[in-house]
């Protein structure tokens, strides 16, 4: 595999030392890259891959903080530094509702953890650095553009994430990291607005408070501690008011129920649905997974009732196997 830091962002959008009152190489070190490899027989490689890179940040002695789909079903994770070592990691866990995943280094990282700060406390406009493995050349001076709602078309959805601009070319468990140097979210995506007659790129950041209530959890038991929420596997998109089926993801309780690309999701439970958001929240308000999911839904004409199964979806994936 081709080294993770062979690219650079344009030194117009590097982070200048000057421009922050912490030690931002110092800060940056903290970051390293991520690369992982999973069975080609895995529930996930068919969507995510067999391989798959980004980046990850050390937020305690050899714990690397970084984003859930880049280690899920991980048979082998080796984690790399900025000065070209690389050190073997093992995945601890995912917690699916914040979108963290948690690595364990197997050796000596030899780096400073960067400090976890408060995400609630950042404003739209502060100044922000995204880093990358590699140092200042591999990070972006960034601001926040945004704090909104974000739902993803995964069955994903936070109350509140943070968006930057500009993007990160890299941006998969790249470190958000306040104007005092410290951690305040981790990337998880690149997403597109309309911008004075123009598309720009931002980057969707999960916020470091929602870390604080499940580290604890993920650290010894691989998972939250708590009935996970239901599952459908269903792909939707959102478009004029309605939540549309855009796929079904395979074995999963929707393609079980025979549901179709371009239904439309009427209503659960009775109860009209308009956004992907409210969608979600109608389905894990009804209960833990395994709970049935009544359904309305519009195709071709007719509108008509089904019942899907919910599931948890860790079921359907292999568990990280101890080193």
């Amino acid at each position: 595999m081709a080294s993770l830091t062979e690219w650079k962002v344009p030194s117009a959008l590097q982070p200048r030392t000057q421009d922050y009152g912490f030690d931002l190489d110092r800060s940056l070190s903290a970051v390293v890259g991520l690369h992982s490899i999973v069975p080609a027989d895995a529930y996930s490689a068919a969507t995510l891959g067999p391989e798959r890179g980004g980046n990850g940040v050390v937020i305690d002695n050899g714990l690397v903080l970084t984003i859930g789909y880049l280690i899920t079903e991980a048979e082998t994770i080796w984690l790399h530094h900025g000065d070209g070592r690389v050190t073997q990691g093992h995945p601890l866990g995912v917690d699916q509702e914040s979108g963290f995943g948690l690595v364990q280094a197997l050796g000596s990282l030899d780096i400073d953890p960067l400090p976890i700060g408060s995400s609630g406390e950042a404003l739209i406009g502060d100044r922000v650095v995204v880093g990358g493995v590699g140092g200042r050349t591999r990070s972006l001076a960034g601001r926040i553009a945004a704090k909104q709602e974000f739902a993803g078309y995964w069955e994903y959805a936070l109350d509140e994430a943070i968006f930057t601009y500009p993007s990160h070319p890299n941006w998969g468990g790249t470190g958000l990291i306040s104007s005092t140097g410290e951690l305040i979210g981790i990337g998880s995506l690149q997403i597109e607005r309309a911008a004075e007659g123009r598309n720009e790129h931002l980057n969707m950041m999960v916020p470091i408070d929602l870390l604080k209530p499940v580290i604890d959890d993920l650290r010894k038991f691989g998972r939250v501690n708590k009935p996970p929420r239901p599952w459908l596997g269903v792909f939707t998109a959102e478009f004029e008011g309605k939540v549309v089926v855009a796929g079904t993801s395979a074995r999963g309780p929707a393609a079980r129920a025979e549901l179709k690309e371009g239904d439309v999701l009427v209503a659960v439970n009775g109860e009209r649905v308009t956004s992907q958001r409210e969608f979600y929240r109608r389905v894990w308000a009804l209960g833990p997974a395994g709970v049935d999911v009544p359904l309305t839904l519009y195709r071709e004409g007719d509108t008509f009732n089904v019942v899907v199964t919910s599931t948890d979806r860790s079921r359907l994936q292999k568990k990280p196997r101890l080193h």
